[in-house]
C-alpha cells in the first residue's frame, strides 16, 4: 500500500511538474498553430504551383518540431533553488488554448466522420478516384495536352515540339475511358501565361498535360507534367532523355503512364501499342511533323505540305499517316479548283487504308471522297468506322455531322455538333456549324448567341439567314452590308431583303445570288432558292455543299420542299438511296414503290 501511495504521489508530482513547466500549454499551442499552418499551406500550394513534396516536407517538419518544442519547454523552467514546487495558476491563455484545441479536434473528427460516412466513390483517392470519375458521365476525366514548350534554342524547331504534343494527344485518344480535348482548342493557349485552372475551365478539362521538348543533335529530352486543373496540383512529373530514334517509345511511355495514373486500361491486345506506324527514320519523321501544321493552315500551307509529303511517301511507302495527310491535302486543293488532284487524293487515301486499316484518318479521308461524289451510304460507313476507332476524332465527327445535317437528320446532327463543340470549343468553323445546326433545329436564340462573336468568314451570312427567317429583314440586310461592303452580289441581296416580304416583280430578272439565295424565300421566288444547291451538282461535286444542304430542312424552306424541282435535286444527290437504307427524315416519306413526298 505504501508503494502504491508513493507511486500515486510520484505521478501527481510528475503531472504537476508538466503543468509548472507549461508543457500542456506548449503542446496545445503547438497543435493549434501546426493545424493552422497546414491549412494555410494546403490552400496556397495550388496557387503557388508548389510540388507535392513541399506539403509533405512541412508535415514532416512539424512532426519533428513537436518533441523539440516540448523539450525546450521542459528545460526552460528549472526547479527553484529551495526545491519547492510552485503552484502555477491557470490563466486566460490556458482557456483560449484549450478552446482552440477542442475546435481543432472537432474539425478533424468531423472530416474523418464525413469521409467514413461518404459513399464509396467519395472515399476513394488517387487512382481509384480517377477511375470512379472516369466511369461517371458527370465527373468524367478529360485531359487537355497543352502545347509543349520548345526549349531547343531555335525558334524554327517549334514544329517539332508542336508535333510531339499532337502525337501524344493522338496516342491518348486511344484510351477507351479517357476524353481528350481536341488539339486545335488546346493550341489556342500556346505561349499564354494564363492560370492553369482558368485554362482547364475554358477547355472543360479535369486534367492538363504540359511539358517541354529540347532537341539537340541526335538526342531529345522531353519533360512532362500531369496537373489537376481544378486546383493546379501537380500529380506527377517525368523526364525522358533518350536518342531521337526512340521518340515513339517516349510517346508510348507517356500515354501509358497517364492511363496508369487514372487506373484506366489501354484496351490493347497483347503486343499492340498506342503509338503505331513507327517505320520511319528520325529525319523523315520530323518532315512529317513539319507538314501537319502546314496542311491545317489550308490555303496558306497546303501546297507546302504537299511538297513535303510527296517525296516523303516515296522514301517511306509504308508510312500510313503520311499517305492519310497527303490525301487530306489533295482533297482540299481539289475542292478549291484543282479537280486533277481528285484521283491522287483517292489513291493516297486507299494506300493509307491498305497500310493501316485501323487508322481513323484513312477512313475519314475516304469518307470525304465518297461524300463529295454523292455516295452517301459509303461515306457514312467510312465516317462511322473512323469514329468506332476514335470516337472523338474531330474530322470524322465534323464530316458525319455535315452528312447527317445534309440528309435532314437534324436531331442526330445537333447531338454530334454539340459533342464536337465540347471536344473542340475554340474552332471557328466548328462553332459556325453548331450555330447553323441549332438554327435548323429551331433554336434561333442559341444559334445567334453562338454565331455573333464568331469571325469565321461565313458566320455573318448565317446570321443574316437567321434574322431573315425571323422576319427581321432590315437587320439581315444590315449584317450583310456591314461585313461585305464592296461585294456586288451581297449588295443585290441586301436590297432585295429590304423589300421583303413584298413579292418582287420581274422574277426572271432577279440576279443569281449563289449562297445568298435564301433571300428568294422572302420575295416570292422559292424555286430560285434552290439554284445554289443545284450548282453543286452541276459542278460534279455532288456533296460539295456539305452541311449547306442542311439549310433545306429548316421550316423556312417548306415551299422549296414541295417543288418537283426539289425532288429531282434530292434524287440526284443520292439522298433517296440513303433514306431507303437508313430511314426517312422527319419532313419526307415514301409514296408508293418509287416516289416520295416532302412537307
Amino acid at each position: 500500500m505504501v508503494c502504491v501511495a508513493r507511486g500515486g504521489r510520484g505521478m501527481a508530482n510528475f503531472f504537476a511538474e508538466l503543468k509548472r513547466r507549461h508543457i500542456y500549454r506548449v503542446a496545445a499551442g503547438y497543435a493549434v498553430l501546426a493545424w493552422l499552418l497546414l491549412q494555410l499551406v494546403n490552400n496556397l500550394a495550388p496557387g503557388l504551383n508548389l510540388p507535392n513534396w513541399a506539403v509533405a516536407f512541412v508535415i514532416v517538419l512539424l512532426a519533428v518540431g513537436f518533441p523539440v518544442a516540448l523539450f525546450f519547454a521542459w528545460i526552460h523552467q528549472l526547479t527553484p533553488a529551495d526545491g519547492a514546487t510552485p503552484r502555477t495558476a491557470t490563466t486566460k491563455l490556458d482557456y483560449v488554448l484549450a478552446g482552440a484545441l477542442i475546435i481543432v479536434i472537432g474539425l478533424v473528427s468531423y472530416q474523418q466522420l464525413a469521409i467514413s460516412s461518404a459513399p464509396p466513390a467519395q472515399q476513394q483517392t488517387g487512382v481509384d478516384a480517377a477511375k470512379t470519375a472516369a466511369d461517371s458521365p458527370a465527373g468524367a476525366i478529360s485531359v487537355a495536352v497543352l502545347p509543349f514548350a520548345n526549349m531547343s534554342g531555335d525558334a524554327s524547331q517549334a514544329f517539332f515540339s508542336d508535333g510531339i504534343t499532337e502525337e501524344i494527344t493522338s496516342a491518348l485518344v486511344k484510351i477507351p475511358d479517357l476524353r481528350v480535348v481536341g488539339r486545335t482548342s488546346a493550341f489556342q493557349f500556346k505561349d499564354e501565361k494564363r492560370d492553369l485552372r482558368a485554362i482547364g475551365q475554358a477547355l472543360n478539362a479535369t486534367h492538363l498535360i504540359e511539358g517541354s521538348v529540347r532537341k539537340a543533335g541526335e538526342r531529345v529530352r522531353i519533360t512532362v507534367q500531369l496537373i489537376k486543373a481544378g486546383d493546379g496540383t501537380h500529380i506527377w512529373s517525368e523526364n525522358y532523355d533518350r536518342e531521337l530514334t526512340d521518340v515513339f517509345g517516349i510517346q508510348e511511355d507517356i500515354a501509358r503512364t497517364v492511363a496508369t495514373s487514372f487506373g484506366m486500361q489501354t484496351g490493347l491486345a497483347p503486343g499492340k501499342n498506342l503509338v503505331n506506324n513507327r517505320a520511319i527514320d528520325p529525319e523523315s519523321y520530323q518532315q512529317f511533323l513539319r507538314a501537319k501544321p502546314l496542311s491545317r493552315a489550308q490555303t496558306r500551307g497546303v501546297p507546302q505540305a504537299i511538297e513535303i509529303l510527296e517525296p516523303l511517301v516515296v522514301r517511306h511507302p509504308d508510312f500510313a499517316p503520311a499517305f492519310a495527310l497527303l490525301a487530306s491535302s489533295y482533297n482540299y486543293m481539289e475542292v478549291r479548283g484543282r479537280p486533277e488532284l481528285g484521283p491522287l487524293a483517292e489513291a493516297a487515301a486507299r494506300r493509307a487504308f491498305l497500310l493501316d486499316p485501323n487508322l481513323p484518318e484513312a477512313h475519314s479521308a475516304l469518307g470525304r471522297l465518297e461524300h463529295r461524289r454523292g455516295k452517301l451510304l459509303a461515306a457514312d460507313d467510312f465516317f462511322s468506322k473512323a469514329l468506332a476507332l476514335d470516337p472523338n476524332n474531330p474530322d470524322a465527327l465534323n464530316r458525319k455531322m455535315l452528312l447527317l445535317a445534309g440528309v435532314g437528320r437534324r436531331k442526330e446532327a445537333l447531338a454530334m455538333a454539340q459533342q464536337l463543340h465540347d471536344l473542340e470549343p475554340h474552332v471557328p468553323s466548328f462553332n459556325a456549324d453548331l450555330g447553323e445546326i441549332l438554327w435548323e433545329n429551331g433554336q434561333d436564340a442559341a444559334a445567334i448567341e453562338i454565331l455573333t462573336p464568331e469571325k469565321f468568314n461565313r458566320a455573318p451570312i448565317s446570321l443574316a439567314r437567321i434574322h431573315a427567317s425571323m422576319a427581321r429583314y432590315n437587320e439581315a440586310a444590315d449584317i450583310l452590308e456591314l461585313n461585305y461592303p464592296a461585294n456586288a452580289t451581297v449588295g443585290a441581296a441586301a436590297r432585295l431583303l429590304r423589300t421583303a416580304p413584298a413579292k418582287a416583280t420581274s422574277l426572271q430578272n432577279l440576279p443569281r445570288l449563289d449562297i445568298l439565295g435564301f433571300v428568294y424565300l422572302y420575295v416570292g421566288a422559292p424555286e430560285r432558292a434552290l439554284e445554289y444547291y443545284e450548282g453543286t451538282l452541276e459542278s460534279g461535286a455532288v456533296g460539295g455543299a456539305g452541311g449547306d444542304n442542311g439549310f433545306l430542312w429548316h421550316p423556312s424552306y417548306a415551299p422549296v420542299r414541295k417543288l418537283e424541282r426539289f425532288k429531282t435535286f434530292v434524287r440526284n444527290s443520292g439522298m433517296v438511296e440513303y433514306w431507303r437504307a437508313k430511314g426517312w427524315p422527319e419532313f419526307c416519306r415514301p409514296a408508293g414503290a418509287d416516289d416520295f413526298v416532302c412537307d
